[in-house]
């Protein structure tokens, strides 16, 4: 069955998902640094929150959420994937997950997704901006949503 998506007004919402809410507003504002002190601050469990934060969004946030997945082949030596990092950064691209393989036979590879909502220019100039790293032997978009 596919995933539903419902608009439900905020006053209809149980009392657990908007301080979801608030719990994760407190995090992207930099009120708080960690979970730990924002569902303190908004009387929530920490288990409510893991239960909930990937399931609900503001929907102003969605709007301004553009989130791609980006796979690369990078050299294993020192810096490498430091380099890749600070020019996404750099592009006003924001990684939201890394997930990094073993290096074999001197390469590892590299999955990341990234929000470029605030993507200084577009998507194929911070594309070809990889594939002209030092150290990355390839980059691809794989996913995009």
């Amino acid at each position: 069955m596919a995933e539903r998506y419902y608009v439900v007004r905020e006053e209809l919402l149980p009392e657990a998902i908007l301080k979801t809410i608030q719990v994760k507003e407190l995090l992207s504002s930099g009120a708080v640094a960690t979970v730990h002190e924002a569902v303190e601050r908004a009387g929530l469990s920490r288990s409510a929150f893991y239960k909930y934060k990937d399931g609900v969004f503001a929907l102003n946030d969605i709007a301004r959420e553009r989130i791609v997945t980006i796979s690369m082949e990078l050299e294993h030596r020192a810096g490498v994937l430091s380099c890749v990092l600070g020019l996404i950064a750099g592009q006003e691209g924001n990684v939201l997950t890394m997930n990094q393989s073993i290096p074999l036979q001197g390469f590892a590879n590299v999955v990341l997704s990234v929000d470029i909502a605030g993507l200084a220019g577009e998507l194929s100039d911070l594309l070809e901006l990889l594939k002209r790293q030092s150290g990355v032997r390839k980059a691809a978009v794989i996913g995009q949503g």
